[in-house]
């Protein structure tokens, strides 16, 4: 019942998420539209889409959790005070920048080599007095996202896409060499997520902005070390995502 529990508060607490997000990237949308009726005469960057390559810069703005999976032992008695370990959703931001490859029409190839900052926090719950123990896991990732888009045809100022593809991700600090292994929550230096999302290119007179939504999911075992007190109630941690993108080509 408490494993449905978290699962369930998850569920909402990533809903609400999502519908904001979903309101920004429809405010954008909104914004542009009027732009687009107030200059629908005026069509911006005409031959934007003939290049083959482009370039550009992104900002990301995140939120993130573990996905929990308990282990066998997590029910045997040694853990008889451990009532559950919930997953807290955390906000962060990544930085990075876009290459962009014309494959046709409605195909690009984009790769965008980024830094990204993440904190993700579990929290240890007892049924005895033994007071709630929080971990925060803080990452510094370099991400190298390879990813397909597909686009709708441009009309006016305005273009709708979906993308999708892996992002390959390695830790960029060092701190398992400095920090003790035995009192903290380890996770592993290196990750891989599959990636889809969706968003709207917005054409201007001297560059094109692109909202976008994108959701990510985690899919090795980022969990390290299950000999301490912290690792042994746990057999999988799995990141999922949710961030804004805002991009300029």
């Amino acid at each position: 019942m408490q494993t449905a529990d978290i699962w369930n508060k998850l569920y909402l607490h990533g809903a609400k998420i999502t519908a904001i997000l979903a309101l920004i990237l429809c405010f954008s949308g909104a914004q542009a539209q009027k732009h687009q009726q107030l200059s629908w005469v005026k069509k911006n960057n005409p031959n934007y889409d003939n290049r083959r390559l482009t370039y550009g810069f992104l900002i990301g703005i995140h939120s993130t959790a573990y996905q929990v999976k308990y282990s066998d032992a997590f029910v045997t008695q040694s853990f008889d005070t451990v009532y559950a370990v919930e997953p807290k959703w955390s906000p962060g931001f990544a930085l990075g920048f876009i290459v962009n490859y014309r494959l046709d029409e409605l195909w690009d190839l984009r790769l965008t080599p980024q830094v990204a900052f993440y904190e993700h926090k579990l929290r240890y719950l007892y049924t005895d007095d033994t007071p709630t123990d929080e971990q925060t896991v803080e990452t510094t990732m370099v991400e190298f996202p390879v990813l397909i888009k597909f686009k709708s045809e441009r009309r006016e100022n305005l273009r709708m896409y979906m993308i999708g593809g892996v992002k390959p991700a390695i830790e960029a600090s060092g701190k398992k060499d400095i920090e003790n292994v035995t009192t903290t929550l380890e996770v592993t230096s290196a990750n891989l997520s599959l990636d889809i999302g969706f968003g709207l290119d917005i054409y201007y007179p001297l560059f094109k902005f692109s909202p976008e939504i994108r959701f990510s999911r985690g899919m090795l075992n980022v969990l390290d070390n299950r000999t301490n007190k912290y690792g042994q109630p746990l057999d999988r941690l799995n990141t999922n995502t949710i961030t804004v993108y805002l991009l300029f080509q």
